[in-house]
């Protein structure tokens, strides 16, 4: 998200000052306003989206996000129990999907990584095991214009490596740091977006049982 460097917040047509990435897309900017930088603390959840963020690789978000329902149904909703028990014939069966991204190693990456999700949250939790690289809470960054967004950190090296080394696939630190910023690990919202206070707020509120 970091092809306009100097490019701040814009003012849209709602009268809301929005980070420019999203463009006018209703459906990015959707995505923009209800979900990109709120805090996630559900494990599942948030093992859907680092596979999506993996599929991306590539590829743009948007493309992935207009074939999230599609995604969602082939992959049974993206239960990791289920998904880690996907025999061969299931791979060919995705790969005849034309509603996703038909890449065999990604494909059979999630397989994997979901496998690997099941020992995370087993033994800690898979919510409790990504949070512990931010020490529980949001990272609050304040970002004046896209020129001043990473495309990764030192705390997305760490998870990426510490992934890689558990058996996740898919998950170089450019990819986990853009998954952080998605699930509200990191606000990186520009502070003149509407978005930025919004979502520093919800950091301050005591997080639930994961589920």
């Amino acid at each position: 998200m970091t092809d306009a460097p100097l490019r701040k917040a814009i003012l849209h047509t709602d009268g809301l000052p929005r980070c420019p990435w999203p463009g006018h897309d209703p459906l990015y900017v959707a995505y923009h306003d209800e979900e990109w930088g709120v805090p996630e603390r559900c494990s599942q959840a948030l093992f859907e989206k680092l596979i999506l963020d993996g599929f991306q690789a590539g590829l743009s978000w948007i493309t992935i996000l207009r074939k999230r329902e599609a995604f969602r149904k082939a992959f049974d909703n993206f239960e990791p129990e289920r998904i880690a028990r996907y025999s061969p014939a299931k791979v060919e069966e995705l790969m005849g999907d034309a509603g996703i991204v038909r890449n065999r190693a990604k494909i059979v990456g999630a397989i994997v990584s979901a496998q690997k999700w099941i020992e995370i949250e087993g033994a800690q939790g898979f919510s409790n095991y990504l949070w512990d690289f931010v020490d529980g809470a949001p990272v609050q960054n304040s970002l004046l214009h896209m020129g001043q967004m990473p495309t990764e950190t030192e705390m997305s090296r760490r998870l990426s490596k510490d992934l890689k080394a558990r058996g996740f696939k898919f998950c170089g630190p450019t990819i986990v740091y853009a998954f952080a910023q998605a699930v509200g690990m990191v606000n990186d919202h520009l502070v003149d977006c509407s978005r930025h206070q919004a979502c520093a707020n919800l950091a301050c509120i005591t997080p639930g049982q994961n589920r």
